[in-house]
């Protein structure tokens, strides 16, 4: 079994990179923002209640988002036999810690944070041309640079957090995605 958490600040590849991770570990994909759309679309109890702090402008409180990741584990237990990919989420050391215990309660752990490292600059660049591409109305340049900011106020800390558990994998953004990959089988190949 290989748990992982995909991390890098936005525009960093991680969708891109998680796709292929998925293929060739066969792993199974929680996409935090995925499960909550689901939730609130299928209008559930879980769902209802994270769509009254949305509708107000506030973020779901974790434990919210710890229940419902808790029901997608419990209710995928034999797809998630190989593994598991967290794409965003952790994104604080609370949330980070919560996971972990999540985990520990399940009797398994995270394997492997993979940090898709990319330079600021090329950040904004892939972040502009993604908008010119798909049409994404939030990928312009003062958004991007607000959600930069974000990530670096509150997500980045958690590269210390894992590296101080030895479990960060500091992976080069630049290149060409099978390049990239490469790079981050290599890494995960010596767990």
């Amino acid at each position: 079994m290989l748990n992982i958490v995909i991390f890098g600040a936005p525009g960093s590849g991680k969708g891109t990179q998680s796709d292929k991770l998925i293929e060739h570990y066969n792993l199974f994909h929680i996409s935090t923002g995925d499960v909550l759309r689901d939730h609130i679309r299928r209008g559930t109890e879980l769902g209802k209640t994270a769509k009254g702090y949305i509708d107000q402008g506030q973020l779901v409180p974790d434990e919210l988002i710890i229940d419902i990741l808790a029901q997608v584990l419990d209710d995928n237990k034999e797809q998630a036999t190989q593994g598991v990919i967290f794409d965003g989420f952790p994104r604080t050391i609370p949330q980070a810690e919560a996971l972990e215990q999540l985990l520990a309660d399940r009797g398994t752990q995270i394997d492997a944070v993979v940090g898709l490292e990319v330079p600021e600059e090329e950040l904004i660049k892939r972040i502009l041309l993604r908008g010119q591409m798909s049409g994404r109305s939030d990928d312009n340049e003062e958004t991007a640079r607000k959600r930069l900011e974000t990530y670096h106020n509150q997500t980045s800390p958690l590269k210390a957090y894992y590296e101080e558990k030895g479990k960060y994998r500091a992976i080069n953004g630049l290149g060409s995605i099978d390049g990239i990959f490469d790079l981050i089988k290599e890494s995960l190949d010596t767990l």
